[in-house]
């Protein structure tokens, strides 16, 4: 496992949140943040300036282009090449990463998503990432139909500070 320090361009900072489990040859490249509870399996490579939100996953013989963000609670198969931000609660995985669904059993397992939440999160999805409409027109749309909660409310913010672009 390696896990190199922050640059003086990247803010001087690499950090690893509490409670991770890194698995055997895992590589955490200069400047990255990681939150708390995240999974690392073996093989995991994130390059530089990588954001990893709390209670994601990352499978084996993953690989993460820099300055991508990893949502909370996401699940990221093994041998993926991830190349745009993965939003939280989702699952994502191939060659070049697509998205799967919501991490419904992640949710479940990791405790404290009501159904409710679940519902209007799965609501919100569908509208994103199965209609082929524009990320405006989803959002908008999202505001009128979902109601908000606090997931969905995370989902929204999630997708509109995307710098990089977003994972479909």
């Amino acid at each position: 496992m390696t896990i190199n320090r922050g640059t003086e361009f990247g803010g001087g900072v690499t950090e690893i949140g509490k409670r991770n489990y890194l698995m055997a040859y895992c590589h955490i490249a200069h400047d990255c943040r990681t939150g708390k509870e995240v999974v690392f399996s073996n093989n995991a490579t994130l390059a530089g300036h990588i954001q990893v939100g709390d209670c994601a996953t990352i499978g084996g013989l993953v690989a993460i282009h820099q300055f991508v963000r990893i949502g909370e609670y996401s699940f990221i198969g093994g041998k993926s090449a991830v190349v745009k931000d993965i939003p939280p609660y989702v699952i994502a995985a191939g060659d070049r990463a697509t998205l799967h669904g919501l991490n419904k059993v992640g949710l479940k397992r990791r405790g404290g998503f009501t159904e409710e939440s679940l519902k209007h999160l799965k609501k919100a999805y569908r509208i994103v990432f199965r209609l082929g409409l524009t990320l405006n027109e989803a959002m908008a749309r999202i505001k009128a139909e979902v109601e908000t909660c606090r997931e969905v409310a995370h989902f929204i913010e999630f997708l509109q500070s995307s710098e990089r672009g977003i994972t479909r």
